[in-house]
């Protein structure tokens, strides 16, 4: 018998090594795991507790700005996390922050951020 234990997003970025230095300088990801090991990566793992973002590097890539596409805008990762106050009061005044922290009609409290890919 199977279990499937996590599903990772994996990012397209033009710049693995700068992207996995933003996730861990603004919102505080261990780089788990790079491939090459010496710039340029292709590829990172990301982790903060128990979330994991995965980053595959394809030179050029720029991102296609869809946000204003869906009425509430275009994620591309949704992570839970406890304390989430906590960490808008660290990033609040950022310029990244896209979504001031509100409660959702769900019941979940939530803030946007934008990386420096989109």
């Amino acid at each position: 018998m199977t279990r499937c234990l996590s599903a990772v997003p994996v990012f397209l970025v033009s710049d693995a090594d700068a992207t996995a230095r933003w996730y861990r300088e603004q919102l505080g990801f261990q780089t788990a795991g790079v491939f090459p090991p010496r710039p340029p990566a292709s590829w990172a793992s990301l982790q903060r507790e128990g979330a994991e973002i995965m980053l595959q590097r394809l030179p050029g890539y720029v991102k296609p700005d869809l946000y204003a596409q869906r009425p509430g805008g275009v994620w591309h990762a949704y992570i839970r996390t406890r304390g989430v106050q906590a960490l808008y009061e660290r990033v609040r005044d950022q310029a990244f922050v896209k979504m001031a922290l509100t409660r959702q009609p769900y019941g979940d409290w939530e803030f946007e951020v934008i990386d420096l890919n989109g």
